[in-house]
């Protein structure tokens, strides 16, 4: 269809706590760190607070480059993190309580007015995801193509829930990330939009209303990009493990091929209810991939698990034509056997309960490059 660029790119932005290397605590030492990693500026960046720093990687047409350029990286940012005290922390949340004021960027007036506004909502600006961006597509086409993404929005979630503590306590929760970013009023699924009229002028209500300071603040888990030219997957937790990063990435970019062959060849866009699409994200956010989610086409309880291989069965073809369909498999398949971050962050906490050694399972899972 016109307005796509063939085959699909995809790049991804991943988000990372900095933790002083003795105590493992957050430090604000985003400045030190990103100024020692200088040599590549186009792909480091600051984020909300000093205790954060994200990598951008350059625009991948296949899975093998965008893991290779995902490695070089974090190794590009550990080996700077490193020359300051400081370890890279793949992980949504600082997991222990982060204590005394928050330590903001340099972007100091635009923070200081979303703080002021917004209030303890800025708390949760301590936390960490992993954004996808899919490619290219015009606006007209990610508005499209944004509607038979986001039913799947909840199973993507689970599959990379990776944040059951926060504040130095279990939540309850596999995805407390999910759950924190749900308070924003700007945040959460995307409403199905019936043009991109539509779409423009939901975004101009929550800039009108307050509800966000700028296009920026549009906090929905799957938007078209206000930068790019593409469709952008925000749901995800942080992970440490770069294959399942890749594993994201290759179903981010599937699902849009599917949703651009449906669109192509007339299929009807089945409809999901906003109210079920909400509770089918807080059950993928509070059980995971170990528990169960909600179709969200019935609003059934299904094992998490099945609708995980729902998804990869409805992409196949997709994974297929690019050559990723074995690796996703095999991905996926280490998952459902092995278990999702959040569950392998309560195995570590678990030996002792001591919440030192989920964060000394975070660092060595996240410099396993």
């Amino acid at each position: 269809m016109s307005g796509v660029t063939t085959p699909l790119t995809v790049g991804v932005e991943e988000e990372f706590l900095l933790v002083d290397s003795t105590t493992l605590r957050v430090v604000p030492a985003a400045p030190l760190v990103l100024a020692t990693a200088a040599g590549l500026p186009q792909q480091l960046h600051a984020e909300g607070t000093r205790y954060q720093v994200e990598i951008s990687t350059p625009v991948a047409d296949s899975a093998v480059t965008l893991r290779e350029e995902l490695a070089v990286l974090r190794r590009a940012l550990s080996a700077a993190a490193r020359a300051h005290g400081c370890r890279l922390l793949a992980a949504p949340s600082p997991v222990v309580a982060v204590e005394g004021p928050l330590h903001l960027t340099d972007d100091e007036p635009r923070q200081r007015e979303q703080h002021r506004r917004f209030g303890a909502l800025t708390d949760t600006l301590v936390s960490c995801g992993r954004h996808i961006h899919i490619g290219t597509l015009d606006v007209d086409t990610a508005v499209a193509v944004s509607n038979r993404v986001r039913p799947w929005l909840p199973t993507l979630i689970a599959l990379a829930a990776n944040s059951p503590f926060w504040g130095g306590r279990d939540t309850g929760h596999s995805s407390w990330r999910a759950m924190a970013w749900s308070g924003w009023p700007s945040a959460g699924p995307p409403p199905h939009f019936t043009s991109t009229a539509h779409f423009r002028h939901s975004v101009e209500t929550l800039l009108g209303s307050g509800a966000a300071l700028d296009t920026k603040m549009v906090y929905w888990d799957l938007r078209p990009s206000g930068n790019w030219p593409t469709l952008e997957i925000r749901a995800p937790d942080m992970s440490p493990d770069i294959d399942t990063a890749v594993l994201q990435a290759e179903l981010g970019r599937a699902l849009v091929a599917s949703a651009l062959r449906a669109i192509a060849e007339g299929r009807p866009d089945p409809p999901v209810r906003d109210d079920v699409l909400r509770l089918a994200r807080w059950r993928a956010a509070h059980d995971g991939l170990e528990g169960f989610g909600l179709d969200p086409y019935t609003g059934a309880e299904v094992p998490a698990a099945d609708l995980a291989e729902a998804l990869l069965d409805l992409v196949a073809p997709d994974l297929a034509a690019t050559g990723d369909l074995d690796h996703a498999a095999k991905t996926l398949g280490g998952l459902l056997r092995d278990g999702s971050g959040a569950a392998r962050q309560r195995t570590a906490f678990a030996r002792r309960e001591d919440l030192t050694d989920v964060l000394r399972h975070l660092v060595e899972e996240t410099e396993n490059f």
